[in-house]
C-alpha cells in the first residue's frame, strides 16, 4: 500500500502519517523530516534550505525531488509520503519515477484545516528533535511540561512555526495544491478528510477507509 498525505501547516497530517505506518507496517517517508537533517547537519544545501523556511518559502523542486526520490529508492514499496508532491513539477518527477519503477499509488489523501485554526495549531506545537514526535500544548500535551512522551528529549519549536510565517505557508500551500488535488481526483485516488475535532476523531476518520484498502491489497 503507497500513500500520498497532504496537509496545510496543523492539519495533523505528520502525527496520522506515523500512526498510519505503525499500523499497516508502512515506511514514513516526511519531506519535512529529510529538509531538516540535512539543516541539521549545517551542510551548505543544508543553510540554503533553512533560508528558504524562515522567510516561509518553499525550497526549489529540484532540490526538493532529488532528495525524496534518493530516498524512495530504497524503499520501493509500502510507503506513506508526507508533505510531498506539492508542486507540480513534484508531481511530475514523481509520476516519472513511480511509472519507471511500476509503482502504483493507492491514495492520496488530504486532510482539510481553515487557516486560522491552522495559525492557531501551529503557534502551540512543540516537537521532539531527536525522535520527531510533535505535541501542542492545548491539543496533544507532552506527559511531562517540555519533555518528549517516548525518549525524554527536551522539545522545541521550530523557526517556521511563527504565526506570521504559518499564514505564509498555508498560503502557499493552497495555491499550490489546487492543481495537485484536481490531478489525483482525475486519478481517482484523492480523498479528503475535515480536520474538525481531537487527533482520534480524526482517526477514525481515516482508519476505515485504510482497513478497507489494506484488506484489498493483501487479497490475492
Amino acid at each position: 500500500m503507497n500513500i500520498l498525505i497532504f496537509g496545510p501547516p496543523g492539519s495533523g497530517k505528520s502525527t496520522h502519517s506515523h500512526r498510519i505506518g505503525k499500523r499497516y507496517g508502512l515506511t514514513y517517508i516526511s519531506s519535512g523530516d529529510i529538509i531538516r537533517e540535512e539543516i541539521a547537519m549545517g551542510t551548505p544545501l543544508g543553510k540554503e534550505m533553512k533560508a528558504y523556511l524562515s522567510r516561509g518559502e518553499l525550497i526549489p523542486d529540484t532540490i526538493v525531488n532529488a532528495l525524496i526520490i534518493s530516498k524512495l529508492r530504497k524503499h520501493r514499496k509500502n510507503f506513506i509520503l508526507d508533505g510531498y508532491p506539492r508542486t507540480p513539477d513534484q508531481v511530475i518527477a514523481l509520476e516519472e519515477y513511480l511509472y519507471d519503477h511500476g509503482i502504483e499509488l493507492n491514495l492520496a489523501m488530504e486532510i482539510k484545516i481553515s487557516k486560522e485554526e491552522s495559525i492557531k495549531r501551529v503557534s502551540g506545537r512543540k516537537i521532539c528533535p531527536k525522535c520527531g514526535a510533535i505535541y501542542h500544548i492545548k491539543y496533544n500535551p507532552p506527559k511531562v511540561p517540555s519533555k518528549c512522551n517516548i525518549c525524554g528529549s527536551k522539545l522545541i519549536e521550530r523557526e517556521d512555526d511563527r504565526p506570521e510565517v504559518v499564514a505564509k505557508r498555508y498560503d502557499s500551500y493552497v495555491k499550490n495544491m489546487e492543481r495537485i488535488i484536481k490531478f489525483y481526483k482525475r486519478k481517482g485516488i484523492y480523498v479528503v478528510i475535515n480536520r474538525e475535532g481531537d487527533i482520534n476523531e480524526v482517526w477514525e476518520r481515516i482508519r476505515p477507509l485504510l482497513d478497507y484498502i489494506h484488506s484489498r491489497e493483501a487479497t490475492p
